[in-house]
Parts: C-alpha cells; sequence; structure tokens
C-alpha cells in the first residue's frame, strides 16, 4: 500500500501546492468522491488508501451528480475556483489510481461513469509530462527529477535499438518534451545493441549505476506499455528474449 508521505509527495508535484493546500485538494475530492460512490465501492476504496486518508472517505450512500457538480463540490470545499479544482481533483485522482492499483480504480471509473472520463484521465488538465514522469517515479520508488534523466535515457537508448520508423511512431503517443530524446536516438542506430550494452548506456545518459538503472528501467517500459497500448508491442517485438526482464513482457521477438 502507497504510503501517506508518498501519496501526499506526489499530489504536490502534480499541483504545485504546499503541503498544507494539498491535503486540501485531497480532502475536497476524496469526500466528494465518496459522496458519488455506492456504500461498497466507498468501502472497498477506503480499505486500499493509506490510513490517514480514510477519514475523508464516507461510506454514506450514492447521490449521484454531473462532473461539473463534482468539480463545484470540490471548489466549494477548497475555497477555490472551478478550474482550478478540476486540476487539483484530476492530479488527485491520477495518484488515487496509483494508490489503490488498476482494479480498484476500474470499479471507481465503471460507477462514475464515461462523461466523468477527462476528469479521472487527467487528460484535460495535468501536464502530461509531470503526469508521465510521477507515474515513472511512483513506479521506480525514486524523484520526479530522476525520474525524468532515467526517462530520456531510456527513449534515447531504445531510439538508437528499434527502427526509426517504430520511433516516430511511438513519439506520437509521448508528451512533446520527451521527443527529443527519440530523437537523439535515432541519429545514431544500433540495431544489435545487447541488453548489457542498453542497460550500460541508460545508466551513462542517466548519470547512476548499472544497478539502479537496471532496477528503473522497468519502470518506464510499463509506464509507455499503460500509454502507447499496441505500439508498445511494435516497439517490443524487435527485442530478443534477453531483454525480457527489462520490457516486462511475457516475451520479446526478433521481427523477421
Amino acid at each position: 500500500m502507497m504510503d501517506y508521505e508518498r501519496f501526499m509527495t506526489l499530489v504536490q508535484q502534480m499541483t504545485k501546492l504546499d503541503r498544507a493546500a494539498a491535503e486540501r485538494a485531497v480532502q475536497a475530492t476524496l469526500a466528494t468522491l465518496s459522496e458519488h460512490l455506492s456504500r461498497g465501492e466507498a468501502a472497498d476504496l477506503l480499505g486500499r488508501l493509506p490510513p490517514e486518508l480514510q477519514g475523508y472517505v464516507h461510506t454514506t450512500g450514492p447521490r449521484g451528480f454531473t462532473p461539473e457538480e463534482f468539480i463545484r463540490r470540490v471548489a466549494e470545499r477548497e475555497g477555490t475556483d472551478p478550474q482550478t479544482a478540476e486540476k487539483h481533483a484530476a492530479a488527485v485522482f491520477s495518484v488515487t489510481r496509483m494508490a489503490v492499483g488498476p482494479d480498484e480504480f476500474a470499479d471507481v471509473r465503471a460507477q462514475l461513469g464515461g462523461d466523468y472520463e477527462p476528469l479521472l484521465t487527467g487528460r484535460s488538465v495535468l501536464d502530461p509530462l509531470e503526469a508521465f514522469l510521477s507515474r515513472v517515479a511512483e513506479r521506480a520508488g525514486t524523484t520526479t527529477e530522476e525520474a525524468r534523466r532515467i526517462t530520456g535515457a531510456v527513449l534515447e537508448t531504445l531510439a538508437e535499438r528499434i527502427a526509426p520508423g517504430d520511433a516516430d511512431d511511438l513519439a506520437a503517443y509521448l508528451p512533446l518534451a520527451l521527443h527529443d530524446a527519440l530523437h537523439r536516438g535515432k541519429t545514431h542506430p544500433e540495431p544489435r545493441m545487447t541488453v548489457q550494452d542498453f542497460a550500460f548506456r541508460v545508466a551513462d545518459r542517466a548519470g547512476v549505476s548499472v544497478e539502479q538503472a537496471a532496477r528503473e528501467i522497468p519502470a518506464v517500459f510499463a509506464v509507455l506499455r499503460q500509454d502507447v497500448g499496441d505500439e508498445f508491442f511494435d516497439v517490443t517485438v524487435q527485442l530478443p528474449e534477453d531483454y525480457r526482464p527489462l520490457v516486462g513482457v511475457a516475451r520479446a521477438h526478433h521481427r523477421a
């Protein structure tokens, strides 16, 4: 289970709020969410959150309302305007997804309905780069700044290893700020790069030990897999079996 300090740190990183304001945003969002959920779902969510946050979730039963009403209630509880409340709620949802896991969050999403999708994903209000890096940081157990370095190093090295066209396709799914790393890698292709060389290059570019790089590289690939969908297969199909511990897929084959 994600602990309270980690939860709050991620919210602060995504919202640029101080601790007190971040706590208000979390309290307002979770309290409003619990008003919308069934008693059973609210109880399930309660059991997955850090103990310090459980007092914000009430199991009083559903009072279904629109996303606009959701944001109005968050803004009222926070004492802020709806536009700001929307950004804060999107960040809290993003971190809640990390904390409770994909299965539990899918149950929350199902109860809220499709109209809530932009708010649940944060696509409309969150900085896509910061959201991406926060997820890498969470999986790797590191800071957002370290996630920035390791992500850039992985993408540049990956672009050296895969076909240039696939690097371009991958870029189309990623935040604009990550494109430069892919473009740099395309300029000096190394299609026969071994997995050992891959880890060494990532470590050198990120300025970390090979051991640390080996621990953090899978976090980048895990977030890539979530964000790029089928395109991830087109990338990993080019990698031999010994890349599997880094890539985290059941099997990776050479492309014919």
